[in-house]
């Protein structure tokens, strides 16, 4: 699958994932999927719908088989947190004003800091349908809600998973500018490189007729130069520019306009490039 890579290191931490009656297979694989995007990978189930194991939830889950093997099935929730230290209730309405509500970004930071503190947390995640009960809140320690449109507030369990789980790896990132991915050093082209590629250039369009009337050659090998030193190259990008001038050996190029005939983008002999 595209962007999976097995000779990278698997992360696999953080606060478990608790989905309280889930009803459809797919919709666990996808909660499976965002989680082991971000670097989650214990996910528990209470009483799921359709039972446990699941194809379709392995089938959904796109790979992410190491959380589907290592889900784990409970019937109450009191059983699926008894060994958990923290937890935080996700939900979209207003509840009793008892407990502390958090958005995500501090939701995350409190969980990263328990996690590095050695505790064990957790994040609840109601039904489909519905969501989680005033009881299931009220065993939480915490409440976590999105910012969502308030007139249509309404997530699927996968899509808030995935943001829970997006803001987990952001508390880790030291630098929230960076990503997974480094790009490519580049080495500076040096004027011994661009002056290379003029020459090369200019001897090619120069066999081909391209500079005429022979008078505006000076002109038009000076603007030709000016455009392409308009922005400094690198060392790489100037041989991919050798290797397509290159071709001019190669490849003859069919005129339009008549066989052997020079094109230089002026048929009546006065190149506005040269002026």
């Amino acid at each position: 699958m595209a962007g999976t890579n097995s000779e990278r290191a698997l992360l696999a931490e953080g606060p478990v994932i608790i989905l309280v009656e889930p009803q459809l297979g797919e919709n666990i694989g996808m909660v499976a999927r965002a989680m082991a995007n971000f670097g989650l990978w214990e996910l528990r189930l209470v009483n799921p719908r359709d039972g446990w194991p699941s194809e379709k939830a392995r089938s959904a889950a796109s790979k992410a088989d190491h959380v589907i093997d290592a889900t784990l099935v409970f019937e109450t929730l009191e059983e699926a947190i008894s060994d958990l230290n923290f937890v935080y209730a996700t939900t979209a309405r207003e509840r009793d004003g008892f407990k502390p509500v958090r958005s995500p970004v501090t939701a995350a930071e409190t969980l990263r800091g328990k996690f590095r503190g050695g505790e064990r947390t957790g994040i609840l995640f109601g039904r489909e349908r519905w969501g989680l009960t005033n009881e299931e809140v009220a065993l939480a320690d915490e409440i976590v809600t999105f910012p969502v449109n308030p007139a249509f507030a309404s997530l699927n369990i996968a899509q808030a998973v995935l943001l829970m789980s997006y803001e987990w790896m952001k508390s880790g990132m030291e630098d929230l500018g960076e990503t997974r991915f480094q790009a490519v050093v580049q080495n500076p082209a040096t004027k011994e490189h661009l002056i290379g590629l003029f020459e090369m250039l200019e001897e090619a369009l120069d066999a081909r007729g391209y500079f005429r009337p022979v008078g505006k050659k000076p002109r038009m090998v000076e603007n030709l130069r000016a455009v392409l030193s308009r922005r400094a190259f690198t060392e790489q990008e100037i041989h991919v520019l050798r290797g397509v001038f290159a071709t001019f050996d190669r490849y003859s190029r069919k005129s339009p306009r008549g066989a052997g005939k020079p094109d230089n983008g002026d048929d009546n002999g006065d190149d506005d490039s040269g002026a």
